[in-house]
């Protein structure tokens, strides 16, 4: 059976590749110092595998098929959008697999995926935790881009059922859980009932399956363009109330919300918090440390969080 060793939530940018701060006291300097603690703490927990929870950005998932949940269990691919690491990553089959069983027995039909595309939703967080230590992962994709999203709720109870399937888990090792997304941002609409959403772009989010590297190479400038904006709307007030109420082991206030209060409060970016949900409640213990730096340059409030002790 496997042993859960701990939680950790992680913010995500294509900013954190594309603007890196010129010296640590600049815009995501703290971030950055913040990310390379926790990760020094994460060796030190010696984990065996990662279950990684985050995000497509339309790299993999279109609206030709949109499933709320996704596992990959034999290959998982980085898209390598944003300077995140293309290729190949390693994937822990065994744990894969017998968490695809347990959620199968808790009720939830998961998409399956023997050969899962991952963008920087994903590659991003668990490389600034691994580093090039390349631990086996498993990926769970989580739809929060592409209305309609599965509800808050449903994802704290899918993180319940996860958690179970862990621990049941014939893989006879130390896994830690990793949340990638969040917290605030503001992203222009992805919903094809938008009346603001016409053309190449509405096509293109739903075919762009068909040619995926050309539709992302036509998006990345308006991404891009983003960047760099010190005014860009970040909610500092209610990303520290999300890590305050993950702390105190409260995920009822945040799952209470429900998708308009939080899209609301934390954009629509902000849908990105269901990964933090789904792997809190997986693990089932508060955040017993934080970090946080509101950076509008990278669009994000990046929030940083963690079960266990974090050294100076």
């Amino acid at each position: 059976m496997s042993t859960i060793v701990g939680f950790v939530g992680m913010s995500h940018s294509p900013f954190a590749t594309l603007l890196p701060p010129a010296d640590p006291d600049a815009p995501g300097g703290a971030f950055l110092a913040d990310a390379a603690r926790l990760a020094r703490a994460t060796a030190a927990l010696a984990p065996d595998a990662i279950v990684v929870i985050g995000p497509d950005h339309f790299h993999a998932n279109f609206y030709d098929q949109m499933p709320p949940f996704v596992l990959g269990v034999e290959e998982a691919i980085g898209f390598g959008d944003y300077g995140s690491t293309p290729g190949p990553l390693p994937v822990a089959g065994e744990l894969a697999w017998s968490i695809r069983d347990g959620l199968a027995g808790a009720g939830f039909d998961v998409s399956l995926s023997y050969s899962l595309t991952v963008d920087h939703g994903v590659v991003q967080s668990y490389e600034m935790l691994c580093g090039t230590a390349r631990t086996p992962m498993v990926p769970l994709v989580l739809n929060t881009a592409a209305p309609p999203l599965p509800s808050l709720q449903r994802c704290a109870d899918l993180g319940t059922a996860l958690g179970a399937a862990i621990r049941d888990s014939r893989f006879p090792g130390r896994v830690l859980v990793l949340a990638s997304g969040g917290l605030s941002h503001w992203l222009p609409s992805n919903d094809p009932r938008d009346p603001s959403v016409v053309g190449d772009r509405r096509a293109n989010l739903i075919h762009g399956r068909r040619d995926v590297r050309a539709f992302a190479a036509a998006r990345e400038p308006r991404v891009r363009a983003m960047g760099g904006d010190p005014g860009a709307p970040v909610n500092v007030e209610w990303d520290r109330w999300f890590l305050e109420r993950l702390a105190a082991n409260d995920l009822a206030a945040v799952t209470d919300l429900g998708h308009e209060k939080l899209e609301l409060l934390a954009g629509t970016g902000g849908h990105e918090i269901r990964a933090w949900l789904t792997g809190l409640a997986a693990v089932g213990q508060p955040l017993a440390w934080t970090a946080y730096e509101p950076v509008p340059e990278w669009i994000t409030g990046m929030g940083i969080g963690a079960t266990f002790p974090v050294p100076d």
